[in-house]
Formats: structure tokens, sequence, C-alpha cells
């Protein structure tokens, strides 16, 4: 089975989902897929003052556990550590307070999924 690379995948519909919900509660948008060899940030957002670090994990089905639940220890060691990598590479940032967002969604990225923001998910 091939994929058609114009036709967006399902993780990219939902981070494009996750997106919009953001920016629509005035969230905006610095970078999005930001590498490096640490590891990757799905959305850096700014929150008025405040440099968001989100995660964005889709599930079709909670078969085996839900989208919020697969951001586990390891996951967060990993994003904190590319979100440091972030802030020494783009030093404009540096000084500003952060704080690491999930959101999760769950079910057919087609049909409006759920969509569960969760703040502060946890502490860098």
């Amino acid at each position: 089975m091939t994929t058609d690379p114009a036709r967006p995948t399902a993780g990219q519909m939902a981070e494009a989902y996750a997106l919009r919900h953001l920016q629509q509660h005035g969230l905006q948008l610095i970078a999005q897929n930001w590498s490096c060899k640490r590891g990757e940030l799905d959305l850096v957002m700014l929150d008025g003052d405040t440099v968001v670090f989100v995660e964005v994990r889709y599930r079709r089905h909670a078969g085996w556990g839900g989208a919020l639940e697969s951001v586990d220890f390891r996951k967060q060691e990993k994003l904190i550590l590319a979100a440091q990598w972030f802030l020494q590479s783009n030093l404009k940032w540096s000084d500003f307070p952060c704080r690491f967002d999930v959101v999760a969604i769950n079910g057919d990225p087609g049909a409006a999924p759920a969509l569960n923001w969760l703040q502060h998910a946890f502490e860098g």
C-alpha cells in the first residue's frame, strides 16, 4: 500500500486540528515540528509571555491506552531535553517562563475528534 504524499496523515491532521484550537484560544505559533538531535517538538507556542511546548498525541482507538496516557515519563524526558535545546538555540525565548502542555486527540480525525488540552501537563 502506497500513501499519497500530498494527502496528510491522520497525525498531521490531528496536529493541524490542535494548532487551530490553540490559536483560537489566543496562542501564537513560534515553531512547528522543530527537531534536533534530542528529539522533536510538535508545536512551540506563545501564550502571553509564556513559551509553551505542546506535545500533540493522537489515537484513533484507545486499545493500548488513550492519547494522554501515551505521554509517559520517558517521553516527557525527551520533550524536556528537546525544549532545553530549543531555548539554547533560540536565545530570544530563553528568559521567558515556559510550560509543557499536551493536546490529546482521540477518535476519527475526519469527524471532529475529542480534544483534551492539558495545560501544565508536567514539569520541566
